[in-house]
């Protein structure tokens, strides 16, 4: 019961509210030189529950556009593409992205010049401004990106926070821990690389389903009942893990990077999910160490609140996740 008491507490932290929600994929800037400093730019921001982003681009000063802008909208992303001259070349100068603190994913800007290697710079969100340079973006860069989408993703960490309360033990909780890790990081890759596809929303409203599935296992749970998430709740780990792989695989996908740079991508944004994953797990076992040592005793039926909490937020996901996939 002292247990349910510290899940509790960090579902109440991570209920969903609109207001508040944050987008997990990044926003995608590309630049493509077709003369000394003249650019074909395509600029790529999410949508949020059918809502663009805020962002506010700006390129240096000097920077003229040619022609009109050109405006695509797409199911789960806002497309702009138009040409642009930069005396000089936009080497060594500073691009501003305001306004994306909207996403924990931050920005994704890519440079590809005549005659020169390609340049990749990873923006999170707590900087304002990017700056093509010989680095280009690296393991670090995506591994921090991992990190940022998983402790900023309620809905996997709800999902994970749902596991956790049907685990009996160490060795289970092991077992479900690893299921989930495997099986996400198998879908991830799989996205990532171009071998299946899923329409984001479609994916967005089946992890929301499947924090809904946990509810009502969580109950049987408590009541003694039994089924086979009961019993195996490494086996939900793994057939959820699945589909919130492809959740994951969002921040990756459509960024156009080289063949090179996915591969270095995804194995750092993998890493780093699993950094956030196994942080979010120590700080809840933390939470319920430190519950257990206060000597805390609520009423029985407050061990029922963190089932009806998980339940509710899969429930309030799925339905408005599904009303954005129809268009609603």
């Amino acid at each position: 019961m002292k247990a349910y008491l510290a899940v509790l507490c960090l579902l109440a932290a991570l209920w969903p509210r609109p207001a508040a929600a944050h987008e997990t994929r990044p926003a995608y800037l590309e630049l493509r030189e077709t003369a000394p400093g003249v650019y074909d730019v395509l600029w790529r921001t999410p949508l949020y529950e059918g809502l663009r982003l805020p962002f506010d681009l700006r390129f240096p000063e000097e920077a003229r556009v040619l022609g009109a802008p050109r405006t695509v909208a797409y199911p789960d992303w806002h497309l702009e593409t138009w040409r642009m001259a930069v005396p000089g070349g936009i080497l060594g100068k500073p691009i501003l992205f305001r306004g994306h603190e909207a996403t924990t994913a931050g920005v994704v800007a890519r440079l590809l010049p005549l005659g020169g290697p390609e340049r990749t710079v990873v923006v999170p969100p707590g900087r304002e401004a990017a700056v093509f340079s010989g680095r280009p973006a690296g393991f670090f860069d995506f591994l921090l990106s991992g990190v940022r989408h998983i402790l900023y993703g309620p809905d996997h960490l709800l999902f994970i926070a749902g596991l956790l309360c049907l685990v009996s033990g160490g060795r289970v909780l092991v077992e479900t821990v690893t299921a989930f890790t495997l099986a996400h990081s198998l879908t991830l890759a799989a996205a990532t690389l171009g071998w299946a596809e899923v329409p984001v929303e479609a994916v967005n409203a089946a992890v929301g389903l499947s924090i809904l599935f946990l509810g009502p296992e969580i109950v049987r749970r408590l009541r003694g009942e039994a089924s086979l998430t009961v019993r195996f709740p490494w086996l939900a780990a793994f057939a959820f893990g699945l589909l919130h792989g492809f959740g994951f695989a969002g921040s990756l996908t459509g960024l156009g990077l080289s063949r090179r740079e996915l591969l270095v991508a995804l194995l750092g944004f993998n890493c780093g999910v699993e950094v956030g994953q196994l942080a979010f797990v120590a700080a809840l076992l933390g939470l319920w160490a430190s519950v257990r040592r206060l000597g805390i005793r609520p009423p029985d039926w407050a061990s029922y609140v963190p089932a009806y909490v998980v339940g509710s937020a899969g429930a309030y996901l799925t339905l408005s996740r599904t009303l954005v996939l129809l268009g609603k």
